[in-house]
């Protein structure tokens, strides 16, 4: 007897096109400098304890792109955030980020980490939360200046937190504590944005609130990389798609199934390849993958 697993993909009208296997390629410019390469991949892997987790990825994410980062559970998505932060290990071939090694790319780079990642009861006022990014710039110890309290009361005002400023972290909505670490990932100023599962858990205004502001950021010429298992946010939020895919047996790495711009990307078979070993069904608003467990 068999179980059925069924897990939402995300809410998007896709087209049944024939999806490209990936490739190296390099994304176009949604903004700044046509042809600067934030993100440069040749023939990466990613992996903890000298064991890959993700591999084969040779591509380029120039200035301005917008990726969604889209794959099931355990095809790297988290491991490929934490390799451009130097975080994971580098297992093979090549990296670099802002023209630099993850590791001194870092100070230019604005994280919002996965929610129930965050520990909430820390006691500590919204505006501390937010005022620890910048930290990487002046250090746990160093006050901040005039510039330093300016940088966090834009970043407040940029997320829509100003009257909450003095909350105490733990006291705001999830929708709201969303928004502060976003704030926090905008307070030094960066050029690369990495959102692991932004909009999950969010009722559908504190949704549309995040989609407005990351829309805004992208306009500004950022380069964001956002992981999600929506597609409906994927195509509003994102100019290109990374699908990426597990291993076909348990101790292979997961691997790049489709890259590209994602009007083009984010096709039907292209999920599919992703999400092998499931049938995915796709109706006017809705795509679901079932898979079938011993």
């Amino acid at each position: 007897m068999s179980d059925t697993a069924r897990a939402r993909i995300g809410s998007a009208p896709l087209k049944p096109s024939e999806a490209d296997t990936v490739s190296p390629a390099k994304l176009p410019a949604a903004g700044g400098d046509p042809g600067t390469s934030v993100v440069r991949l040749r023939g990466a892997a990613f992996g903890y304890a000298g064991r890959s987790r993700l591999a084969g990825l040779s591509l380029d994410i120039e200035a301005g792109s917008a990726v969604a980062l889209i794959g099931p559970n355990g095809s790297g998505k988290s491991t490929l955030l934490r390799g451009i932060l130097g975080l994971a290990e580098l297992t093979a071939g090549e990296i670099e980020v802002l023209g630099t090694t993850p590791v001194r790319a870092r100070r230019w780079i604005g994280t919002l980490p996965q929610s129930d990642t965050r520990d909430a009861s820390l006691p500590l006022s919204l505006r501390q939360v937010v005022g620890m990014g910048r930290y990487r710039e002046l250090g746990p110890v160093r006050p901040f200046g005039r510039a330093g309290r300016a940088a966090v009361d834009a970043a407040l005002a940029r997320v829509g937190l100003t009257a909450q400023a003095g909350r105490r972290f733990g006291e705001l909505s999830g929708g709201q504590q969303q928004r502060g670490i976003l704030a926090r990932a905008l307070v030094a100023d960066p050029q690369l944005l990495l959102l692991d599962e932004p909009f999950n858990g969010l009722d559908r205004e504190n949704r549309d609130t995040l989609l407005e502001l990351v829309r805004a950021l992208r306009a500004e010429g950022r380069t964001l990389i956002i992981s999600t298992h929506d597609l409906e946010i994927a195509q509003e939020a994102c100019t290109h798609v990374l699908l990426l895919s597990t291993g076909h047996e348990p101790d292979q790495p997961g691997h790049p199934a489709a890259f590209g711009p994602i009007d083009e990307a984010l096709t039907l078979e292209a999920v599919e390849h992703a999400f092998h070993g499931t049938t995915v069904e796709l109706d006017q608003h809705t795509v679901t993958t079932t898979r079938e467990t011993e």
